[in-house]
């Protein structure tokens, strides 16, 4: 496990080089980006699918956060106020859609609308000549029952590293943006998220990478 500390689009150079690396393979590759929440896992994903295609190699994302429980399902189970936490995705559907892009040329897929707060079925495709897909989410290589049961998937797994107190700013000024008060934004952070942030950094297994 490595680990080194650069500005995002390196990251994403750095993930392109190891997933360039990996030996031939008749399956498709899924590639895990894990990390806390506010480690910058979407924007360095983002980057890294630019960086393998050009590189010649399709390549395709999905996103942990299409297989958030809709709010009218966690509020009858009492988990809005945890929204994020681990209980709060549906883990086995998720791992259901990952198996089977070995099995499908085509696979329709859901997404997470940050300003609906709300997952959308299939609102993506994934094509045949994508033989590379990166999945980025918290909890990919979180150890606790149902989500180890994806770490078997992995042709790399990649973890990124950010302090806590780093995160404790991205996560207030992302709530910031959403419309809150900076203490109200602070507070929000500190309740949810940056619980959710100690769990990711403290109960996943190693990635084959780790970044900074």
């Amino acid at each position: 496990m490595t680990s080194e500390s650069s500005a995002p689009d390196i990251l994403a150079r750095q993930i392109a080089d190891a997933v360039c690396a990996l030996p031939p393979a008749s399956d498709r590759r899924l590639v895990a980006i894990a990390g806390p929440p506010g480690a910058g896992k979407s924007t360095v994903t983002a980057l890294a699918q630019q960086e393998i295609q050009t590189r010649g190699t399709p390549t395709g994302i999905i996103s942990m956060d299409g297989f958030h429980y809709d709010n009218a399902i966690l509020s009858a189970r009492d988990l809005l106020h945890r929204k994020g936490a681990p209980e709060t995705f549906d883990v086995a559907g998720f791992r259901a859609l990952l198996a089977r892009l070995f099995a499908e040329d085509e696979i329709a897929i859901p997404e997470f609308d940050r300003t609906l707060d709300k997952a959308i079925a299939a609102r993506s495709v994934l094509s045949r000549d994508q033989r590379v897909i990166l999945v980025e989410g918290n909890y990919l290589l979180l150890n606790a029952p149902g989500w180890s049961d994806l770490h078997d998937l992995w042709a790399l797994r990649v973890f990124l590293e950010v302090p806590l107190e780093t995160l404790e700013a991205r996560l207030t000024a992302r709530w910031v943006e959403h419309g809150f008060g900076p203490e109200e934004a602070r507070a929000r952070a500190l309740t949810n998220d940056i619980k959710n942030a100690r769990l990711v950094l403290e109960s996943s297994v190693p990635g084959d990478i780790a970044l900074k």
